[in-house]
């Protein structure tokens, strides 16, 4: 589209709306457009993308700029990340601003400036990873997520959705991993789409949609999903499930299971069980330890494996946010290990990149619970005829498998 001062206000306003922090991103994004009903379809696309850019790089793009207002962080976008020209920006763009965002080197800003995070969140990845890694890892979140789709297996096939999506004028294609997934061209509003409403896909990234096959529930099974928040990998184990068993949906959040009955009977799948839970010694928990084949924790975290999506969170979340949910997640899976019966599967994961969310926890659970063993990921995945590079524990990473960053830890309870 061309750019016009308007177009330009919008995009500022928008991200001044994120920047306050006062909710994620998208959320904050969403009540932007409801209070702008002008706008139209090209319009908002422009300025969600372009207010995400600047919010993915708002580190180095300050620095560049030497300004943080969202005005000149969204003409920083557009210049260095867009790559518009001066002539095309002349009289929408102070030429002094111009002339600086030009002649930025970028190569020469610190480590942490490059990679576009926090000191402390990179100090973490360049200890871990060395510094060439940590910032492939950090340009790998620095990109935009694609549109990832779950074929519901359990009533259809994935070449038969690839057929009807592409005779609608949407191309895309197999997850190189996922055996359920589908990758889209550009991001459609497929909520609105049959293959939605009918429940024959549902939006999931395709590193998520792994985290079925690495529980891997079979049919009949008495299956536990902890976390369930709002269902997604709750109908994927469903699917596996192929609708017999027994699957609880626990959360401590009401308002976030009352989002899995409609999707459950969007997709056809009964024998869910949502369960909110009042804490970690939940008496229904109590009664039901020890008689569960298997278990998945998909535990509270960071998110920072997520931030392709969710940016915003590299600036809202701090090290004492980071310190808080690893001691919640040591006492959810400590909390959740009670279910599993001997011989049962326990998988611990998150969509964080960081260790002390992750092998810190897993290691420390195995450290203090003698019951319980490890599960080489790669084996599990094998087994089912998914090759993902991963060893003992389950690691993915955008710049590596395209996906989210996630990590998993597979335990079996010793019978």
């Amino acid at each position: 589209m061309t750019l016009t001062p308007g177009s330009l206000r919008a995009a500022s306003a928008a991200l001044e709306a994120i920047l306050s922090f006062s909710g994620p991103a998208d959320q904050a994004l969403s009540r932007y457009f409801r209070s702008q009903r002008q706008l139209g379809q090209h319009e908002r696309a422009f300025v969600a993308e372009t207010a995400f850019a600047a919010l993915r790089r708002k580190r180095s793009l300050e620095t560049m700029a030497g300004e943080s207002s969202p005005a000149v962080l969204i003409a920083a976008a557009l210049v260095r990340v867009f790559g518009y020209s001066g002539r095309s920006l002349q009289g929408l763009v102070d030429e002094p601003l111009l002339a600086r965002l030009k002649s930025a080197r970028g190569e020469a800003l610190p480590a942490a400036v490059r990679a576009d995070l926090p000191d402390w969140v990179w100090e973490r990845l360049a200890a871990r990873h060395g510094e060439d890694e940590a910032m492939r890892i950090a340009h790998g979140l620095l990109n935009a997520a694609p549109l990832d789709l779950r074929v519901n297996l359990a009533r259809t096939n994935r070449e038969q959705i690839l057929e009807r999506l592409a005779s609608n004028g949407l191309p895309g294609g197999a997850t190189p991993h996922s055996p359920a997934g589908i990758r889209l061209e550009g991001k459609p509003a497929i909520n609105r789409h049959p293959l939605f409403l009918e429940g024959l896909v549902e939006v999931q990234d395709e590193g998520s949609q792994l985290l079925a096959w690495l529980l891997a529930p079979r049919r009949g099974e008495m299956v536990a999903d902890y976390c369930a928040g709002a269902g997604g990998k709750t109908l994927a184990l469903a699917m596996l499930m192929r609708g017999s068993g027994r699957l609880y949906a626990m959360d401590v959040s009401a308002k976030r299971l009352s989002a899995l009955a409609p999707r459950a009977a969007r997709a056809g799948v009964s024998n869910i069980h949502p369960m909110v839970l009042s804490g970690d010694n939940d008496a229904r928990v109590k009664r039901l330890a020890g008689k569960l084949d298997r278990v998945l924790v998909d535990a509270p975290c960071s998110g920072f494996g997520t931030l392709r999506r969710n940016p915003d969170l590299k600036w809202r979340l701090g090290e004492q946010a980071v310190r808080e949910l690893t001691a919640k997640q040591a006492r959810i899976l400590a909390s959740a290990a009670r279910l599993v019966k001997p011989g049962g599967r326990l998988v611990y994961a998150t969509c964080s990149i960081l260790q002390e969310e992750n092998e810190a926890i897993a290691d420390a659970f195995l450290a203090s619970r003698a019951e319980f063993e490890l599960l080489p990921c790669k084996d599990l995945l094998a087994a089912q005829h998914i090759g993902i590079d991963s060893e003992h524990y389950f690691r993915l990473w955008p710049h590596r498998h395209g996906t989210d960053g996630f990590f998993a830890a597979a335990f079996v309870k010793k019978p």
